[in-house]
């Protein structure tokens, strides 16, 4: 079932960190039940790297953490203590781990929702289909299909990717 914010109270200028990412590396890697020697040879770094990781000295490059991410099935933002509200940037959902798109080849994809985007292609095609599809679905006793419709046709063109479709 998809479960949108209502109404969309997204503030892409606020930054919330939860934990921080030495927190959250030592907690996968401990959860997978590796040492840091066998997390370095997984991405590919020395065991100094990631004990500098843990300690907060430094954080994991670009690369290393689109490693992590795969080998952790977590996002990148997850990783990096989810210092931003992620939204798919189709429909405004917000997003978690477990409703973030993946790309083909299982990476994830931050920008878009699992149900807007799948398998490498976006599932609406136009925002009409995609206000169709919220007015039939999120419409109920106290958010008439008329207001859901109104709102939606407001908050759309404000994602990247209908202002995509635009241009």
């Amino acid at each position: 079932m998809l479960c949108f914010l209502l109404p969309l109270w997204y503030n892409p200028n606020k930054v919330v960190i939860n934990t921080d990412t030495k927190e959250i590396i030592l907690e996968l890697r401990t959860q997978y039940g590796l040492s840091q020697e066998q997390l370095a040879e997984k991405v590919h770094v020395t065991r100094q790297a990631v004990s500098r990781w843990e300690t907060g000295e430094t954080v994991p490059n670009t690369e290393t953490l689109k490693l992590l991410s795969g080998l952790f099935d977590v996002s990148i933002n997850t990783l990096l203590g989810s210092p931003r509200q992620l939204i798919c940037q189709c429909c405004g959902m917000p997003l978690e781990d477990s409703s973030i798109s993946r790309e083909p080849d299982g990476a994830f994809n931050e920008e878009y929702c699992k149900w807007c985007y799948a398998d490498g292609k976006f599932v609406y095609t136009s925002p009409e289909e995609l206000l169709d599809f919220l007015e039939g679905h999120m419409s109920n006793e106290t958010w008439p299909p008329e207001q859901v419709r109104a709102y939606f046709e407001a908050q759309l063109p404000k994602l990247n990717h209908w202002k995509q479709a635009e241009t």
